[in-house]
């Protein structure tokens, strides 16, 4: 197969993507400055990301939207309002993290806007084939993290039992579960294989660099930056973290492969695991969960 050729169509396989209406209360206190372990980078790398969240879901639901009239197979289309209704849960409880984390001196406003003026206008100036295009791109990033935070221990003790852990087990949790949908509709409307190879590309570049400066940015605003030994010793935490792990890098280098589908790796039993232990019977996150639709963004594109 070239790499403009497009898979042949295949049958959306049943997904169970359910819209859980969570709300997580964030009293002052319940987080330490740095909360990721302690470690300084992790912890203003997670505000920054949770900062990119807001604005970046509400632009994967705008893109994937602008074509859900065109979804004839019924299963897609199940699949897409529970996608949209996914990530405008997800977008609301980090708009609330996020201001948990600027009462305590992270300046995740800043990114917040900046990302948002950023989508403007990719919204404005890019056609929508090239938005879905990037949104199923950034929802195999998000996948693919999420589901090394799910498998690894290690990552989980990084983020530590706190709201910001409990928040991102939840968000990865439904980011596994929906890992497909932007790449269905993508393939559905006819999308072509060069052009989702290319648009990962940017978007990985683009992704890295703004992670990198907005990162160095918060650190650089922080006191404890500027106390001895702090910022080093955080700095040589980052090769051996396993969020940078080499099967992670391969996971996100198969996206590139002409033919890739996110399905190719296999995460039912993951799922199933992590929708017991934090929504089953004694799951950790029933307290905060009530399971009635929740409501989709206003219309528009």
């Amino acid at each position: 197969m070239t790499i403009s050729e497009r898979p042949p169509s295949q049958p959306v396989p049943h997904r169970a993507l359910r819209v859980r209406r969570v709300r997580f209360a964030h009293p002052a206190g319940a987080l330490r400055r740095h909360y990721a372990d302690g470690d300084l980078i992790m912890s203003h790398t997670v505000a920054v990301l949770s900062a990119t969240f807001p604005p970046g879901e509400d632009f994967f639901v705008r893109s994937v939207r602008h074509y859900r009239d065109r979804i004839t197979d019924p299963e897609l289309a199940a699949q897409v309002r529970g996608f949209i209704g996914q990530e405008v849960v997800h977008s609301r409880e980090h708009d609330h993290l996020n201001k948990a984390l600027r009462d305590l001196g992270y300046r995740t406003d800043w990114t917040h806007r900046f990302i948002e003026h950023a989508l403007a206008v990719a919204d404005r100036t890019l056609p929508p084939r090239v938005r879905l295009a990037f949104t199923a791109g950034l929802e195999h990033y998000t996948a693919t993290i999420a589901e090394q935070l799910l498998t690894s221990r290690r990552a989980q003790a990084m983020l530590g039992d706190n709201q910001a852990g409990r928040i991102l087990l939840w968000h990865a949790l439904e980011e596994s579960e929906h890992k497909a949908v932007a790449f269905d509709v993508y393939r559905a409307v006819g999308g072509s294989e060069r052009l989702r190879i290319w648009s990962m590309r940017v978007i990985s570049a683009l992704l890295l660099l703004h992670v990198v400066l907005a990162t160095t940015l918060s650190v650089l605003g922080d006191r404890a930056t500027y106390t001895p030994f702090r910022l080093p010793r955080s700095l040589a935490r980052i090769p051996r973290s396993p969020f940078l792990a080499r099967d992670v890098i391969r996971r996100l280098r198969a996206y590139n492969r002409p033919g890739f589908h996110p399905d190719d790796f296999d995460n039912t039993a993951l799922l199933e695991r992590w929708r017991t232990e934090l929504f089953g019977p004694e799951g950790t996150l029933v307290a905060h969960a009530n399971y009635r639709d929740a409501p989709e963004p206003p219309s528009g594109d």
